[in-house]
């Protein structure tokens, strides 16, 4: 009878590790290229999406959309994107680099002017950068940053663009923006509203002015050499439902229903 009992517990033993090694098998990563200002939203959106997924794990690339779309071009492992400006997808797209149909316009944003906490420079809107107690601006590289384009074209329309590059240092994305204003290292900097909204460290001290820039959208898309199809289906799925859209209105964005 002991005999019988240890056989059927060395059964079900092994009847167990036989399902934890097929569970394995079909447990797969879905590798998400983000622009920087996503990451917090994204982060939480994931987390949420896990709970209910738990065979996937999202593995988070965050950057400037620019050299996100970079490392895509050049091979770099990515199921999903979501850039911050529309000019990085439309190349992937016109180099064949989309799944016919996956792109979808997610999210708005707004471009506003920030500065230190406890600073005193008097600085209430974007013509005040000219003044000559401004000494150090930061902006996004406008060549791969879609802040940085956006900045330009608000400094363009305003006619302070020449002004203000004498004083420009730029940032590798948004958030190098953010951290050289919260630490003070720079007198303002030009972000989008959303990362201005996760830091005590600084404060908004104007809002671009309207028709001044393109509309800030946010765009996603499957990338066509995913080896998760259904999974990336899923999750930008997922991005679009009830669920994701209060997470992103909560750290400011506007949805795009």
């Amino acid at each position: 009878m002991k005999k019988l009992l240890v056989m059927f517990l060395m059964l079900l033993l092994i009847s167990g590790c036989g399902e934890n090694s097929e569970s394995e098998k079909k447990s797969s990563e879905l590798h998400v290229a983000a622009a920087a200002s996503l990451t917090d939203a994204m982060k939480e959106i994931s987390s949420a999406y896990e709970k209910d997924n738990p065979a996937v794990k999202i593995i988070f690339n965050f950057g400037s959309s620019g050299a996100l779309q970079q490392a895509i071009e050049n091979g770099g492992e990515t199921d999903l994107f979501f850039s911050a400006a529309q000019n990085q997808m439309d190349s992937l797209e016109k180099s064949g680099s989309l799944i016919d149909g996956t792109r979808k316009n997610i999210l708005e944003n707004e471009i506003v002017l920030i500065v230190p906490s406890y600073s005193d420079k008097n600085i209430s809107a974007f013509e005040d950068l000219t003044q000559e107690n401004i000494q150090r601006v930061a902006l996004g590289e406008p060549k791969g940053v879609p802040v940085g384009q956006y900045s330009e074209e608000i400094l363009k329309a305003l006619d302070i663009l020449d002004a203000v590059k004498t004083k420009a240092v730029y940032g590798s994305d948004v958030r190098q923006v953010l951290s050289w204003v919260e630490t003070g290292n720079v007198d303002c900097g030009i972000v989008y509203a959303t990362d201005a909204a996760v830091s005590d460290k600084v404060k908004i001290v104007a809002v671009a002015p309207k028709n001044s820039h393109k509309p800030v959208i946010y765009p996603a898309a499957i990338i066509n050499t995913t080896k998760n199809l259904d999974a990336a289906k899923n999750f930008l799925n997922f991005v679009k439902s009830d669920a994701a859209k209060k997470i992103f209105e909560q750290y400011g964005f506007k949805y795009i229903d």
